[in-house]
């Protein structure tokens, strides 16, 4: 019995670490950068699947700039909370709360030239648009923009 609850909790442990991410543009290819990940290709056609570490207090800084060389978008990732993740860290592990509160939206679509992020939970589901606030672009143009002056100082 021991063993068996062991397995649960490392389980619900495990699964509350990472969500993976549909994500693709909606009109052009594109590269984005989130956070210090390396940079990929995105196109209107195929979307890419990308894993992700969840998070209570962290944001995911993006920059996604057109492979034509338009200027690129910066943001926050929109994250959806894990109300039952809280409950099972108060039931189990109450530390967890500080790790996995808050994670990926299974989908998200990038439209560049309006500078709107839609994301919805299940496929079928409507898309809900959102648009960085001007703190968020700031935040995370300064963010980038210090990454690459390290590199360069490299």
């Amino acid at each position: 019995m021991k063993m068996k609850i062991a397995i649960l909790v490392t389980s619900l442990l495990i699964a509350g670490c990472s969500s993976t991410a549909s994500i693709k543009t909606e009109n052009n290819i594109a590269n984005i950068t989130i956070n210090d990940k390396a940079p990929v290709t995105l196109s209107p056609d195929t979307p890419i699947k990308e894993t992700y570490s969840t998070t209570s207090f962290g944001q995911y800084k993006f920059k996604i700039s057109e492979t034509n060389g338009n200027k690129p978008m910066y943001g926050v990732i929109p994250l959806k909370f894990n109300g039952g993740y809280l409950a099972a860290d108060i039931l189990l592990f109450a530390p967890a709360m500080f790790f996995n509160l808050r994670e990926f939206f299974p989908f998200y679509e990038f439209n560049i030239e309006s500078g709107i992020i839609k994301y919805k939970k299940n496929e079928s589901d409507e898309w809900i648009s959102y648009q960085p606030t001007k703190d968020e672009i700031n935040s995370a143009q300064t963010y980038f923009n210090r990454i690459e002056m390290e590199d360069t100082e490299k």
